[in-house]
């Protein structure tokens, strides 16, 4: 049956590709219906999609009367306007990265041209929609988060550079080696690639072999700088020489490297994984706060937290004793213990002096 998305629900079945304007699935053939999926289609204005008949579950799906266009569009306040094209072209990309993938296991070369095309119209987005970057852990889900992941690290590696005074030249340039990082995962074998159960010993030396993969992927492509080139070899070494694959210490570290080397850590510990539960944003700053000045480039974190401090006020959270909230300030010397206002009694609450009390999840 052919419904409108107002009218879904959760555990409805998606029978038929539901296309964006690049003829790429905006969601997929058999999809089981989350709210997520709702909130996507809500965003990029789709007017019916066909479900089966019965609910994941085998119960009858009934659908209630369709709302209303003017009920569940939100008030323009110019806002939307910019939302709605840069996640139509954050989900495209993730599609259009997975094509590419493919074909890099085929054994074709990186066509930089395409990659510019598709990524530097989506850097111009991220640094107007900077707060929707660091939620980018949101679209993803445990089956597709390699490829959602090469694309957000792209992206966050950009906006970090951006906020560090980058040129916009190198701010592309930066975004690049985010985006390219991983592509040597090409070279690994997809069932340790894909495998969802932890990774044994043998399995995960091999995977510590992608960023050699990935530059040499890279190395010839005349139009990327030499920076690009270490960036791309170098996002897993770590200050304190702990990191792969050379375990290079801070002196002898790329600045393009340093600066994706947190924006992959953080990405990658906020989103679900096929064997590893995500974190909250927050708790995942507190730990890379701690690292700050063992692991990662100290300065590159603080504009991680800057850039966070900016948009995170107004957003509406979830604690760790299940209580929602609305954070209504921030101190950029404790990003992760904000002062919030509890929703269902408006009561206010500094996190930092409750130390057993932590934000669990953004919500919005």
């Amino acid at each position: 049956m052919r419904v409108h998305p107002s009218q879904l629900v959760s555990g409805c079945m998606v029978t038929t590709d539901v296309i964006g304007k690049t003829n790429q699935p905006i969601v997929p053939k058999n999809t089981v219906i989350k709210p997520i999926h709702i909130t996507v289609l809500h965003k990029f204005l789709v007017n019916d999609v066909e479900v089966a008949p019965k609910l994941a579950n085998g119960e009858a799906f009934l659908p209630e009367h369709a709302i209303e266009e003017e009920d569940y569009i939100e008030q323009d306040d110019g806002k939307e306007e910019q939302h709605v094209p840069f996640l139509n072209l954050y989900l495209e990309a993730v599609q259009e990265y997975k094509n590419m993938f493919k074909d890099w296991q085929s054994g074709a070369p990186i066509n930089i041209a395409k990659v510019r095309t598709l990524l530097v119209p989506l850097i111009e987005k991220a640094n107007e929609n900077k707060g929707k970057v660091f939620m980018l852990h949101h679209y993803s889900t445990k089956e597709d988060y390699f490829y959602h992941h090469s694309i957000a690290v792209g992206l966050l590696s950009a906006v970090i550079a951006h906020q560090l005074k980058y040129s916009n030249g190198e701010v592309i340039q930066i975004g690049l080696t985010g985006f390219l990082s991983d592509c040597g995962m090409a070279k690994i074998d997809e069932r340790i690639l894909f495998k969802k159960a932890p990774l044994i010993t043998q399995e995960f030396e091999e995977i510590k072999k992608h960023p050699t993969y990935s530059y040499r992927l890279v190395e010839n492509i005349p139009v990327l700088k030499n920076n690009v080139r270490l960036g791309v070899l170098q996002h897993h070494e770590r200050m304190d020489g702990s990191g792969y694959p050379i375990g290079l210490t801070s002196s002898k570290l790329n600045p393009y490297g340093k600066i994706v080397a947190v924006c992959d850590m953080y990405h990658a510990m906020t989103s679900e994984r096929l064997y590893r539960s995500k974190q909250s944003p927050f708790m995942v700053l507190e730990e890379l706060m701690q690292d700050q000045f063992g692991k990662f480039d100290h300065t590159v974190v603080q504009a991680l937290i800057t850039s966070m401090t900016n948009f995170t006020t107004g957003t509406h959270v979830r604690l760790s004793n299940n209580q929602n909230a609305e954070i209504i300030f921030m101190e950029q010397k404790l990003p992760t213990r904000p002062m919030v206002r509890l929703q269902h009694n408006e009561e206010i609450i500094h996190l930092k002096n409750h130390s057993s009390l932590y934000i669990e999840e953004i919500l919005t």
